[in-house]
């Protein structure tokens, strides 16, 4: 089996869990939903592990590859996070927005070297549309709706990480976040112009991806609300 077929239908599984789950979620809620999240939880930070230890256990951790520092590896722990912890809002938005903006993007984009079935395939799989199922298990499955100002809040929190990482790349020569350099297979970068502003294009990007994802919930606020920025 080639690697893209592999990859896709590891996809098209994912999906159909994901779907599965958040409709069970909400024509069945119960006690079960609560241990459904833990489990999530679990499988996510068990590949936050495998990630950060395996270049410790072959010999070839770096300090410019082997940090947890891409916002998918950020948004890895915090979705474990708010699967644990639903009633912790801020990990909820942050889930939802960077999952669905960020992650889900990666997962329809990979850039992915490895094939099936290898350990990093998997981990791979398993963390970004582990991500991006914690989102929508969230948020459709749970009901738990982003507050106003939630897409500023989220914004903000993204961009002050980013320049945090801009930094570390720059003293230390790495390219976490692809903010040096654009990825190696190509993603939604490669057509936002050249370095370094396909940054400043992705930001724009972000916060009409966050804009958009936050629509579903614009009508159902209080009239006095609807009018908050990023509400």
């Amino acid at each position: 089996m080639s690697t893209p077929a592999a990859y896709w239908i590891a996809v098209s599984i994912g999906a159909v869990i994901c779907v599965s789950l958040c409709v069970a979620c909400r024509r069945w809620p119960g006690p079960w939903v609560r241990w459904a999240g833990r489990a999530i939880s679990v499988i996510l930070v068990a590949d936050a592990v495998l990630f950060m230890s395996m270049p410790l256990a072959e010999g070839r951790w770096s300090v410019q590859a082997s940090l947890p520092l891409a916002l998918c590896d950020v948004a890895l722990i915090v979705a474990a996070v708010a699967c644990w912890w639903p009633q912790w809002l801020l990990a909820v938005e942050l889930t939802y927005f960077w999952g669905l903006a960020g992650t889900l993007q990666a997962v329809v984009t990979p850039d992915l070297s490895a094939g099936f079935p290898q350990r990093e395939f998997f981990m791979f799989v398993v963390g970004h549309l582990g991500i991006v199922i914690a989102a929508l298990f969230l948020v459709v499955g749970l009901r738990l709706e982003p507050r106003p100002g939630s897409v500023m809040r989220v914004f903000a929190i993204t961009a002050a990480y980013t320049a945090f990482v801009g930094c570390f790349n720059w003293l230390t020569g790495s390219n976490y976040m692809y903010l040096a350099a654009i990825p190696t297979h190509g993603s939604l970068l490669s057509v936002l112009g050249p370095w370094p502003w396909y940054i400043l294009s992705g930001a724009a990007v972000a916060l009409v991806l966050f804009l958009i994802l936050d629509v579903p919930f614009h009508r159902r606020r209080p009239q006095g609300q609807r009018g908050m920025i990023g509400s």
